[in-house]
């Protein structure tokens, strides 16, 4: 078993030194410690100083040196789409005020299923999908680092 103990956001890491990935869904995304298996099958054991908001295109760096990239795995969520720009902003302050990690893109929401939420959204006019994809939630109360989403949004930063 190999001991990551070093986390670099992306861009702060040498990428092109990468030894292999670990995919993992947001709740794993955001550990201080934990055992987890790479990608390629080693076991590593995630031991950080802190708890981490761990984002797509993030680097762990293993006790030998070696680099591991970060990759956010697919996983249930539900997009959320209003016709009327205006009222999207405001179903995003409702997500927040109740405190629900809440991915904000281009036009859309993207949240976690919970169909008294959903139920909430139908309310006030939403259009909901449920699909898979990466959930990368906005930093805010969870500690995660502002950062662009490198997933093709056309080269805007964002936070």
């Amino acid at each position: 078993m190999y001991n990551a103990s070093i986390h670099r956001t992306a861009g702060h890491w040498p990428r092109e030194q990468s030894q292999g990935t670990v995919t993992l869904d947001f709740d794993n995304r955001h550990r201080r410690r934990i055992r987890l298996t790479a990608d390629q099958g080693q076991d590593i054991l995630l031991d950080l100083p802190k708890a981490v908001a761990m984002a797509h295109g993030d680097g762990l760096q293993l006790e030998d040196g070696r680099w591991l990239e970060v990759r956010a795995a697919a996983e249930t969520i539900v997009e959320v789409r209003h016709k009327d720009p205006h009222q999207l902003v405001r179903l995003a302050w409702h997500l927040g005020n109740r405190h629900l990690p809440t991915e904000i893109r281009d036009q859309v929401l993207r949240i976690r299923p919970d169909h008294v939420i959903e139920d909430m959204l139908h309310g006030f006019g939403a259009g909901l999908v449920k699909m898979q994809a990466p959930f990368q939630p906005e930093g805010g109360a969870y500690g995660g680092h502002g950062h662009a989403h490198e997933d093709g949004d056309g080269g805007h930063h964002h936070g």
